[in-house]
């Protein structure tokens, strides 16, 4: 089984955000890889004018250089709006992975279930996308239990991203027939506990993880143990 990692929001250089994963799951016998997402100006196509579904069908051309090779999906914070849709009607798609993540259902975008109030970790631009918001304590909310190279290499990565994705709806949502499971980072002080329980309850099961928002950088191997323990359960 491979394991398709999506990260979140405002992020660039997908494969460093997952680097510290790739050898702890390999000593586990999985195979993983990161998805560059065009509406973070990643791949072709600049931030201007990417959004969700781009991101999305980012994921699908890369599940499909390996037809029928199963895939756990896994979606960090904004990332669980990506694989929602990429993996809707997909059977190659085993087993879905939230990580901290929101998880929509039909008409849900990311700015409905948000909240009535703008997320306070973004501002956005005339050009139609948001940046980081450096005037709040991004450190504190994201990263505070990573090391200082996490931290640092976290900060040079951030980016801005088009503010298409955040009115968007997916196309279809893949969790009503694909089986899921929730990862409940309970250190993370963006998305707060009793948020992420909420979009737990849509999952077929639930995690806890004694982590902050990022435990990929925080702690791999911790993460790695409990991807290990749901790819044997989604039939390894």
């Amino acid at each position: 089984m491979r394991v398709v990692f999506v990260h979140g929001a405002c992020a660039q250089d997908a494969d460093w955000w997952w680097n510290r994963m790739v050898e702890p799951l390999a000593a586990l016998g999985l195979e993983s890889r990161s998805v560059e997402l065009p509406s973070c100006g990643e791949r072709a196509g600049a931030t201007y004018g990417a959004d969700l579904y781009a991101d999305a069908d980012a994921v699908r051309s890369v599940l499909d250089q390996e037809p029928g090779h199963p895939a756990l999906l896994c979606g960090h914070s904004y990332g669980g709006m990506v694989i929602t849709d990429a993996a809707a009607d997909r059977d190659d798609v085993t087993h879905l992975l939230y990580i901290t993540a929101v998880v929509p259902d039909r008409g849900e975008s990311l700015a409905s279930l948000a909240g009535p109030d703008p997320a306070p970790w973004v501002v956005p631009r005339d050009d139609g996308t948001v940046v980081p918001n450096t005037a709040v304590d991004l450190w504190g909310a994201f990263l505070h239990d990573c090391d200082e190279e996490a931290e640092a290499g976290a900060f040079r990565r951030l980016g801005p991203q088009s503010q298409a994705v955040f009115a968007q709806a997916p196309r279809g949502i893949a969790w009503h027939k694909t089986p899921s499971t929730y990862v409940v980072c309970t250190g993370d002080r963006a998305t707060p506990t009793a948020k992420q329980r909420e979009f737990a309850r849509r999952a077929s099961g639930v995690i806890d993880l004694p982590t902050g928002h990022h435990p990929f950088l925080s702690h791999p191997g911790l993460l790695a143990d409990l991807i290990g323990e749901v790819a044997r359960g989604a039939g390894e």
